[in-house]
């Protein structure tokens, strides 16, 4: 089943440097509807909790420590197919094997600090907004 929403961050790097407005402009470019957005920051904890399906990682503490280290954007995005479009559009994990043009391409420093979030699955989509955003919050 294809969805019409997915779930993004904007990670600590991308807000320290102040590339949220860049970030949200390639988002609005590329035909994504913005439905919730939040700017927050994540305790250990909740970064704990929001990645505990990599706890038995071993780079799952340097993750929370990131992921925690600073303020992030949450937001609901909405388009036709958008889980793969916005895979697309945010490029590749590693950001010299982005494709040009993608987010991480233009504003990710390295593997680990790679500037933006993105739902894998429509499934996992659904899980992380509902992490973030309470039905009040959203259409």
């Amino acid at each position: 089943m294809v969805t019409n929403r997915t779930f993004t961050m904007i990670k600590p790097d991308a807000t320290a440097k102040n590339h949220i407005g860049g970030i949200l402009k390639m988002i609005n470019d590329a035909n994504f509807r913005i439905i919730a957005m939040k700017y927050t920051r994540l305790s250990k904890e909740q970064a704990g909790a929001f990645y505990a399906v990599h706890k038995e990682r071993p780079f799952y503490g340097e993750l929370v420590e990131y992921m925690s280290s600073g303020p992030i954007i949450a937001a609901i995005l909405e388009k036709n197919n958008a889980v793969a479009d916005f895979r697309t559009l945010i490029g590749a994990t590693d950001p010299s094997k982005a494709a040009e043009g993608t987010i991480r391409k233009i504003y990710a420093e390295s593997i680990s600090a790679n500037a933006v979030h993105g739902s894998d699955s429509d499934e996992n989509a659904q899980i992380e907004g509902d992490f973030f955003f309470s039905l009040l919050e959203r259409p």
